[in-house]
């Protein structure tokens, strides 16, 4: 029985360059990528042929898909039964690790949830990363298809009146709030320096030396840029002109060609590739044929869904994608004009430094060997999770 995998033949996604090497090594027993194998090891040798071999995507933020939006809670057994299911969609689109976005709802639904976010990893699927609570504390003004009415102000409100104890807390990896709030500063800094919560600036109106001000106090990044904030001005930036300051934090895109344009996608992905975070943003219609879909908890109202674009039925409100995060590596490549391995390091490396993962993200000894292997146009061939593969593209 083999305990090591030698991989040949290859050529390796590292910090948007591609590296030829003759092989890399993974120890079947841990799951980890390995510096090197002794002549003692037994092994297994698989030829990729010269295929590209990128570390699995990691999705920041998705609402759900194939008919779940994780804001929708019967119970704990099929809450913890659907979200492996989505796990294992996931693998298919070169996802290795997935946090669950939990939109602005009441706090008892929050509280119900949470729980059931912490971290764990799936056999045959991507990991359960954690939860990434966009909202409670937004700016109605700008609450894109959030609730207004459930939106709350920093220093009216406390954490655990609405996240729930420590147990809901310690499941939430990265808050989206709006920094003109008021009590948003202390907030900012008991979420970064109390609970290590990474903070994105997000659904706000904030002007550019607000943000700033929020940079200071803690945040790290900003959620889907252009969207749901005041628009770019030459004289007056807003929140999107951080990307290209001197203090520019990370910043996630939906690159589906909806949300945003194609010029403004290459414009901001030039800005600062090395900050460039690409999410998709998706909602439970993800996977699912077009048509007229049910409310939830974050939207009461029906959804049309018509390719990946999904609006509040008789609107033109945005509600979330349905576009995978490989075809946003893909629309980047080609709107940009970027390398692929320039847009795989916005699906992969620049999340895990964002969010501080030791353990994926990257390709090198004593990380997780979560990687997928890819066509040179960037679709997925295979997922593997941990040094076994659970999708090939039949």
């Amino acid at each position: 029985m083999y305990t090591n995998l030698l991989i040949k033949n290859i050529r390796i996604c590292c910090s948007g360059s591609f590296i030829d090497k003759d092989e890399i090594y993974v120890n079947e027993t841990t799951g980890l990528f390995q510096s090197s194998l002794n002549d003692s090891e037994s092994r297994k040798t698989i030829d990729m042929k010269n295929r590209i071999i990128a570390p699995a995507f990691i999705e920041l933020q998705t609402n759900g898909c194939l008919g779940m939006h994780f804001t929708n809670f019967e119970d704990k057994g099929s809450y913890k039964a659907n979200l492996e299911r989505v796990s294992r969609y996931l693998v298919e689109k070169g996802v290795g690790g997935f946090y669950v976005t939990l939109p602005t709802v009441k706090a008892d639904v929050f509280k119900k949830i949470l729980p059931q976010l912490k971290p764990r990893e799936y056999d045959d699927g991507a990991g359960l990363l954690g939860a990434h609570c966009e909202g409670p504390w937004l700016n109605p003004s700008k609450k894109g298809a959030h609730d207004a009415s459930l939106m709350q102000i920093p220093s009216r409100t406390t954490i655990g009146q609405l996240y729930g104890d420590d147990d809901s807390v310690s499941a939430i990896k990265m808050v989206t709030l709006a920094p003109e709030l008021d009590g948003s500063t202390k907030l900012i800094e008991e979420l970064t320096k109390g609970h290590d919560i990474r903070v994105s600036l997000g659904h706000s109106a904030a002007d550019f030396d607000t943000g700033l001000a929020a940079l200071k106090a803690g945040a790290t990044t900003m959620t889907h840029v252009f969207n749901a904030m005041n628009p770019l001005h030459h004289r007056s930036p807003g929140l999107a002109g951080l990307i290209a300051s001197g203090e520019s934090p990370y910043f996630s895109l939906i690159a589906d060609g909806i949300h945003i344009h194609a010029a403004t996608l290459a414009m901001a992905f030039h800005a600062n590739p090395q900050k460039c975070i690409l999410i998709t943003d998706s909602v439970e219609m993800a996977g699912l044929a077009d048509g007229l879909y049910p409310g939830h908890a974050q939207i009461p109202h029906q959804q049309r869904k018509q390719g990946n674009r999904v609006t509040i039925e008789g609107t033109d409100t945005l509600i979330g994608s349905c576009s995978s995060l490989d075809e946003c590596i893909r629309n980047l490549m080609q709107w940009s004009g970027c390398s692929l391995a320039q847009a795989i390091q916005c699906g992969t490396e620049n999340i895990a430094r964002m969010m501080g993962l030791k353990d994926r993200g990257m390709i090198e000894p004593r990380r997780r060997a979560d990687f997928v292997v890819l066509d040179d146009t960037g679709r997925v061939l295979e997922t593997w999770i941990g040094g076994k593969a659970v999708y090939q593209k039949v």
